[in-house]
């Protein structure tokens, strides 16, 4: 199973199942990545009902190690964007 997903990927799936013209498919798709990102800078978190909630956090920098050549760097303090599903849609994936 692919779980690379693509907005691409989203569009088609909106056009098989509603009808709508591929374009006005990737405009909805590109539209609602442009909300949570939108949510994301005024607020830090984004709720959406009976899907899930998108929250950025910020990670302290920390040391930490190439696994293949062992060497030590600083990783540097950043956000990063976390997702909690909800319970109907965690439900809904293990049925």
């Amino acid at each position: 199973m692919n779980r690379n997903v693509t907005r691409d990927h989203l569009a088609e799936t909106l056009n098989n199942q509603f009808g709508l013209s591929k374009k006005d498919c990737l405009n909805i798709v590109n539209d609602i990545f442009e909300i949570i990102i939108k949510g994301l800078e005024n607020s830090n978190t984004v709720k959406i009902h009976n899907f899930g909630t998108f929250k950025l956090k910020r990670k302290k920098s920390r040391l930490g190690r190439n696994p293949k050549t062992k060497v030590e760097v600083m990783i540097s303090e950043r956000k990063v964007i976390t997702f909690k599903p909800s319970k109907n849609l965690v439900s809904f994936i293990n049925s």
